[in-house]
């Protein structure tokens, strides 16, 4: 996953909304095969925005969530309440407001 006009190719993208705003995720079209499983890794989880849009581009391709893994979660975001319901959800290190 990357941000807008990184990728070569034909990209799947889609549009999410952040905390502060909107952005944008683009995945090149042919990287997974279809009926994979995909272990979704990121530094941080905020609000989940991320992670859900990362989610369904994963799933638009025909693949599966099979977990997450963070390095740091904002539990007071709340934004693990957002993510697919019986993957495993792993962080590192959590905070709490």
């Amino acid at each position: 996953m990357r941000k807008p006009n990184k990728l070569p190719g034909k990209v799947h993208a889609i549009d999410y909304s952040l905390e502060y705003g909107t952005d944008r995720l683009e995945m090149q079209a042919d990287i997974l095969a279809p009926e994979a499983q995909v272990l979704i890794i990121d530094d941080v989880i905020a609000t989940g925005g991320t992670a859900v849009a990362t989610s369904r581009l994963v799933e638009q391709a025909g693949a599966r969530v099979a977990g997450y893994g963070f390095v740091v979660e904002l539990d007071f975001l709340r934004g693990r309440e957002k993510l697919n319901r019986g993957v495993p959800i792993v962080s590192l290190v959590s905070y709490q407001k």
